[in-house]
């Protein structure tokens, strides 16, 4: 029982060291610049020797694919909390949409500069794109559209928050007030044009 202990109180010493050079890295390469931050700054300003931060990092790359895979899981544990709290459909596809921009909003200056490695446009984002296709067709869930239309429908709704995304990027309305709106009047557009699709024609 007292090696279970030990054992637990070591992973959770890992995860919380692992946390912590991870939002040190990301801070660094917010000021300074991803290409300008060594790995060795990084160890320094997080208190630890260049060899601890590698132990939990084996690169810069994999600090940016840790970033990536944190604004995924925070962007699918909002948006499951919202979709919990509605069966309508607007409101559905808005909260995946609306989550996102929340998640994203402290990076506005960087995800939407396809060379900066914090960019969700760069060629790193694949596995993130996929991850977020996968929120829209649960926000979707059992809404009845043809096959072909159902298959095809979350690709297009993350187009869509791509979309949506670029227009975050640039909207200096007070805080991004004008995109929240143009996103809650898309969503109602999109289900308007998914109920159309729906009726039957003779």
């Amino acid at each position: 029982c007292s090696i279970l202990n030990v054992f637990k109180t070591a992973t959770a010493k890992g995860a919380s060291t692992r946390a912590h050079v991870l939002a040190t890295a990301l801070a660094l390469f917010r000021d300074k610049g991803f290409d300008e931050t060594t790995m060795r700054e990084v160890a320094a300003a997080a208190g630890l020797s260049l060899g601890a931060a590698y132990h939990y990092f084996a690169s810069k790359e994999a600090i940016i694919l840790a970033y990536y895979a944190d604004v995924q899981d925070q962007h699918g544990e909002r948006a499951r909390e919202a979709l919990a709290a509605t069966t309508d459909l607007r409101d559905r596809l808005a909260a995946v949409v609306h989550t996102k921009l929340d998640v994203l909003a402290g990076d506005r200056r960087y995800t939407g500069n396809p060379t900066h490695p914090l960019s969700f446009l760069g060629a790193a984002t694949r596995p993130l794109q996929l991850a977020s296709m996968r929120v829209f067709d649960e926000a979707l869930g059992e809404t009845t559209l043809p096959a072909e239309l159902r298959r095809i429908a979350p690709t297009a709704l993350w187009a869509l928050q791509m979309g949506l995304l670029l227009y975050f990027l640039y909207d200096d309305s007070p805080n991004q007030a004008r995109t929240r709106r143009l996103v809650d009047g898309a969503m109602e557009l999109v289900v308007r044009l998914l109920t159309v699709i729906r009726l039957p024609f003779f």
